[in-house]
Parts: C-alpha cells; sequence; structure tokens
C-alpha cells in the first residue's frame, strides 16, 4: 500500500519522531476516555447524576484553548520537542491525581488542569510530526496520527471491559499515569523539528547584527482571517466527535442496558472502525484534496443514524457505531495536515493547536447538554439523531467554504 511504502521511505529519525507524535495523542486520548467510560461509576460513588459527571468532560474542554496557547507559544520560541516532554508529563501527573479525588468538585478542578495539559499536545506534536515529515504521503500520516485519538479511546474501552471490575475508576486513572514513560523515549529517540532549528539560526542572527523582528509579521496578519475560519471549522468538526462520542456509553450503561463488558467491546469495535477510517479517508485526501475528503465522510454519516442510534440489539448498535466513528474520524483525519498546511511557520505550533481548542471551548457544554436534554426527555436515542444530522451537515458545509491546501510547503523558517 502506498503509506507503506512512504513510511518504509522514512529516515530513522522520521520515524521516531512521527511514532513520539503519535504515541503522545494515544496516550492523550486513553486519559480523557477513561473519564468517559467510567461516568455512571463516578455519578455513583458521588451520589449524583450523570449530567453532572459530565461536567468534567466540559472543564476539560473549556480549558483546552488555554494548554494550546501556553504550550505553543513555549513551543514556537523554544522548540518543539523539550516542551512535548513537559507537556506529556503534566497530563500524566494529573491524570494520577485524579484518582485521589476526594469529591466531584475536586474531580472537577482537576480535569479543568488535566485540559490545559491536553490542549497542548495535539499543536505541538504535530507541528513536530509534520516539519519532520516529507509532503508525500502527508495525507495518509495524518490520517495515522489523528486516529491516535481512537486507539486512545479503544485502550480504554478495552481497560474498562477488562479491569474496571478489579480496580474500579480509582485504579483505571492509576493505569492512566502511566504515558509518562514516554517522556524517557521522546529523550532518547526524538530530534528536535528542522524547520524551528532553521528559524531559530535566523533569529540568532538577525539578533547578532541589530535587527528585530517585528511583532506580528505581515504573514501573520494575513494570515488572521484563516484562522478565523479555522475555529469555525474546528467547532464542526469538535461538534461532530464529541457529539457522537462523549454520552455513548452513558447511553449503552443507562438506556441499552449493556454490561460493561459489552460497552467495553463495543468501544474497541468502533475504535477499530475510527482507526480505519482515518486511514481510508486521510489516504483518499492525496488524490481528492482535503476539502472533499472532509465533506464526503461527513455527510456519509447521515446514512448510518437508524442503526448508530435506533438499533434494537447490541449487535446492531454495535454495528452502527463502528460504521459512524468510520465516518466521523474519517474527516478527522485529515486535520491534521490540513491546520498545519494552513498555517505559516513562526505560528505552527501555537495557531492549529489553539484552533483546534477553541473550537473545543464553543461546543464544550456538548456532553453535559446531551445528557441534561436525555433525562429530561428520556430519550437519547433522538437527542443522538439530531446531533449527527445537524453537526454532519454544519462541517460539511464549513468545510467546502475553506481553501485547498494539499502539499504545501512547509520548509519556510
Amino acid at each position: 500500500m502506498p503509506v507503506i511504502d512512504s513510511f518504509r521511505q522514512l529516515s530513522s529519525r522520521q520515524r521516531h519522531t512521527f511514532l513520539a507524535a503519535f504515541l503522545g495523542w494515544t496516550l492523550d486520548s486513553l486519559d480523557f476516555f477513561l473519564l468517559i467510560f467510567c461516568v455512571k461509576a463516578i455519578a455513583g460513588e458521588f451520589h449524583t447524576q450523570p449530567s453532572a459527571v459530565l461536567g468534567a468532560v466540559f472543564m476539560t474542554q473549556a480549558f483546552r484553548p488555554v494548554g494550546a496557547l501556553v504550550f505553543g507559544m513555549l513551543a514556537d520560541r523554544y522548540g518543539r520537542r523539550p516542551v512535548l516532554m513537559f507537556n506529556i508529563l503534566s497530563f500524566s501527573v494529573i491524570e494520577f491525581a485524579c484518582a485521589f479525588a476526594p469529591s466531584l468538585n475536586v474531580l472537577l478542578v482537576l480535569r479543568a488542569l488535566f485540559g490545559i495539559a491536553m490542549g497542548g499536545e495535539w499543536g505541538v506534536g504535530a507541528a513536530l510530526a509534520f516539519e519532520t515529515l516529507p509532503r508525500e504521503g502527508r495525507g495518509a500520516f495524518s490520517g495515522i496520527l489523528q486516529e491516535g485519538y481512537a486507539l486512545g479511546s479503544i485502550l480504554a474501552s478495552a481497560a474498562f471491559a477488562l479491569l474496571f471490575h478489579r480496580i474500579g475508576w480509582r485504579g483505571l486513572f492509576i493505569l492512566g499515569s502511566l504515558p509518562a514513560i514516554l517522556v524517557f523515549y521522546v529523550q532518547a529517540k526524538v530530534a528536535e523539528s528542522p524547520v524551528w532549528l532553521s528559524g531559530a539560526r535566523k533569529r540568532v542572527a538577525r539578533s547578532a547584527t541589530g535587527l528585530d523582528a517585528p511583532i506580528l509579521p505581515p504573514n501573520l496578519l494575513a494570515f488572521l482571517p484563516t484562522f478565523l475560519f479555522l475555529i469555525l471549522l474546528m467547532t464542526a468538526f469538535m461538534s461532530f466527535s464529541h457529539g457522537t462520542q462523549d454520552v455513548y456509553p452513558t447511553f449503552l450503561a443507562v438506556q441499552a442496558k449493556l454490561s460493561p463488558e459489552t460497552i467495553g467491546l463495543i468501544g474497541v469495535l468502533y475504535g477499530i472502525g475510527s482507526i480505519a477510517g482515518g486511514f481510508v479517508f486521510g489516504s483518499l485526501s492525496e488524490k481528492w484534496g482535503r476539502k472533499r475528503a472532509i465533506v464526503t465522510a461527513a455527510l456519509s454519516a447521515i446514512p448510518v443514524i437508524p442503526l448508530y442510534a435506533y438499533g434494537h440489539s447490541a449487535l446492531s448498535l454495535g454495528v452502527g457505531a463502528v460504521l459512524m466513528q468510520f465516518m466521523v474520524q474519517g474527516a478527522w483525519g485529515v486535520v491534521p495536515a490540513y491546520l498545519t498546511e494552513l498555517s505559516p511557520a513562526p505560528v505552527r505550533a501555537t495557531a492549529p493547536g489553539l484552533a483546534y481548542q477553541l473550537g473545543g471551548l464553543v461546543t464544550s457544554w456538548n456532553g453535559k447538554g446531551q445528557a441534561l436534554a436525555a433525562e429530561r426527555w428520556g430519550n437519547y436515542p433522538a437527542v443522538l439523531a439530531i446531533t449527527v444530522l445537524v453537526v454532519a451537515l454544519s462541517l460539511a458545509g464549513f468545510a467546502s467554504l475553506g481553501h485547498e491546501a494539499k502539499g504545501r510547503d512547509m520548509s519556510e523558517a
């Protein structure tokens, strides 16, 4: 397959860099989804409703833009590699602390801090990866990189299915602190972005000659309209993914009344479907262009709604969930390449991640809002179906208005 040939052609440095960015996003996602699968258990221990616990998801998403801005600016100033290591260590330590939360309020504060750490990882990792990889096959690599998020959900699903009855939700959070080990791999095997190093050398040269760069270079001023578009686009993307994922395990537990083992199995299966979707549409974006791939995946989710939301058995719901996440993450698979291609080098670690996380901020009440509506109406399927229809059409509409950027040169510093 073309992507396998492209991967074989990478240098050792490029492979290690891509693997580090992929694993960073995977383990970040694992820590996020562990809470999603434990909502019912946490609500039971703290004697509250699932919607109250899903407020932790709101806190995480609301604070992710802070992390994207802070860690992104640090990475643009001091380098991608050291900031990525600090970022991974941060969300691992906070995940460990969540295991010992004595109350829901403390857990909410910790998930806000987790959101800051989670918000920084994607932009820094994507900048490091795509500034190191060749432009050929960038769409396929984008699909694989983004599906680290899906792999994280698979690992969380498997951990929930296999270990929840043995170690409970607190034990799962302790397990979620293990990503800290990845820091040693980045330290030993990953090199700094060549684009950032080139820019750093130019800054040193300018400083030595007494020339100062403008506070806001003209090319960044010209980028502002594109940045605002990216925020709108990522708002639609975030609504598409979180609107189909955040309350789905709760729906399977509360309304479909499936066991934790079955819910975990369905989570693993739709995680595999997510990875396949990101790979397929990421690769197709190399032929079709980024915009067409996003629009096709978004619109293809609509016919899946009956199985996904109204299936009458675990089998039909599982098939619907797999097909839905194939389309959702198929559209998402284009995002890392598309956002980094559209962003100028001086803010490539900041702008994509900030747009990404600001989109999450706008939709941060999504999970809690869906749960509240479902609890009020007693109808999770209708809430899920309406969400998919609205956000799929919105995403397709926004994507069709954007600029095509496939294959853009990232080597300029």
